[in-house]
């Protein structure tokens, strides 16, 4: 069963955008993405990359889909990017969703799915000697995906219950808050799950389903990233075998693009039973542009100001203990996005304290340029926690994905860590004092519901 990135699941992917490269008057360094990485274009406009690791015998299938979210642009029918994580595995004509699985089985695969925002991935890990069989099970259902209005029906129940699922914990409710406030226009307003009442709604939405699936699901909006012990020729010629005779798609549609925040807005949540106050902030930021140096910046502020070795989480986190969680978070988007800031407070009375040691902290980041030695640890810190990452064939297959998604480059994270070795203390500051300003923040507050 596939699975979905929630909120609380995704902090750790701005990582992609966080290390350095070479900077001026260095020696120049060998980029940080350390595996070569070969493409292939075929007539149709499918991508297929391959990258070489060391992992005799095991090899990660990834299928990105440049189609999430931030796609859904007709009004009342959001959700069906993630409808469709689902409803990939309902099966073929050829394959059945039984034997599908009876297949992956035999294989000893483990496979699974995700959406977000900007992209949708099918994944898979197999052995190497499984390549030709993964190819022709997933071109199958990429082209050939077939399901009744029954089936349909039931699995936009089921995508109901997932949401309700994700509805007990307060973080969903605090998501769909922030991009429903912060956004007045972008497709970012409804999380990846959707509006509610669009889910609701989604069983009576069969006709429009194939409209979806014939728009985005289409091999100039794909790309197929193996990784591990694989050969690239033997990858494009089972590719062109297979895929091949997918048609381009001919469908197009306008992101609404989103008006620059002009006041504060904010909004206020209550939860039916205890939990601890809750704190969000967000800010307008910048798309995911390896070209524009306010990403690494505002990647490394993330750290400098909010990660665990900075003064504002050693006072309240550690010191005080007046905060349980605090995190920032970067997000890489395709289009301008959030930069998010989470506090969950101990004591229900603390929230605005907190909150004005936030606002202090990030208006001294605008003031005042970084150490230095703290801009370097920063990096260091950053540079190998993404070189650890890439660990294994999946982890490798899902940066070169995740890339891909974001940019259309397979090797965007080069440029963008390049960038980051060339930031200064001057960059960071000029950066916190263009962002994080009163009429460009969006503050969300959860509390427990008071008792009358």
């Amino acid at each position: 069963m596939p699975r979905c990135l929630q909120f609380a699941a995704v902090i750790m992917l701005f990582m992609l955008v966080t290390a350095p490269a070479a900077g001026p008057g260095q020696a120049e360094r060998q980029p940080i993405f350390p595996f070569p990485i070969q493409q292939t274009t075929l007539d149709n406009g499918l991508s297929v990359i391959s990258v070489p690791f060391d992992s005799p015998g095991i090899i990660a299938y990834y299928t990105v889909v440049r189609t999430g979210s931030r796609n859904e642009v007709e009004k009342g029918l959001s959700g069906f990017a993630h409808f469709f994580e689902h409803m990939m595995f309902r099966g073929t004509q050829k394959y059945s969703q039984e034997k599908y699985n009876d297949v992956l089985k035999s294989l000893g695969a483990d496979s699974n799915a995700f959406t977000t925002d900007d992209w949708t991935c099918y994944h898979m890990t197999i052995p190497a000697s499984a390549l030709a069989t993964a190819v022709e099970i997933e071109s199958d259902r990429f082209e050939n995906l077939k399901y009744d209005e029954p089936s349909f029906q039931k699995e936009a129940r089921a995508v109901l219950g997932e949401y309700n699922k994700n509805a007990s914990s307060p973080f969903l409710k605090l998501e769909e808050a922030m991009q429903n406030t912060a956004f007045t226009r972008h497709t970012y307003k409804h999380t990846t799950l959707g509006f509610l009442e669009d889910i609701k709604d989604m069983p009576n939405q069969y006709a429009y389903s194939k409209i979806f699936f014939d728009r985005w699901y289409r091999p100039e909006n794909c790309t197929i990233v193996v990784t591990g012990d694989v050969k690239h020729d033997e990858l494009v010629s089972l590719v062109k075998a297979h895929y091949g005779s997918w048609a381009r798609g001919k469908a197009s549609v306008e992101i609404p693009k989103e008006p620059p925040q002009t006041e504060p807005r904010n909004a206020h949540l209550s939860w039916p039973v205890p939990t601890l106050s809750t704190l969000y902030l967000g800010y307008h930021m910048p798309a995911s542009d390896p070209a524009n140096p306010d990403i690494a910046a505002l990647a490394a502020i993330e750290q400098a100001v909010f990660g665990e070795t900075s003064p504002l989480y050693r006072e309240l986190v550690l010191k005080e203990q007046k905060v349980v969680t605090l995190m920032a978070e970067a997000s890489p988007h395709r289009d301008p996005g959030l930069f998010s800031i989470i506090a969950r407070v101990r004591i229900s009375a603390d929230p605005p304290a907190v909150r004005q040691r936030i606002a202090d902290a990030l208006a001294e980041a605008g003031r005042t340029p970084i150490d230095s030695a703290r801009l370097d640890a920063v990096r260091s810190h950053l540079k190998y926690a993404y070189a650890a990452s890439l660990r294994s064939a999946d982890a490798v297959a899902h940066a070169i994905g995740e890339s891909i998604a974001i940019t259309g480059r397979p090797d965007a994270m080069n440029d963008l860590f390049a960038a980051f070795e060339r930031l200064t203390p001057a960059d960071l500051q000029r950066v916190a004092a263009r962002y994080f300003i009163p009429t460009n923040e969006t503050v969300i507050i959860l509390e427990t519901e008071k008792k009358k």
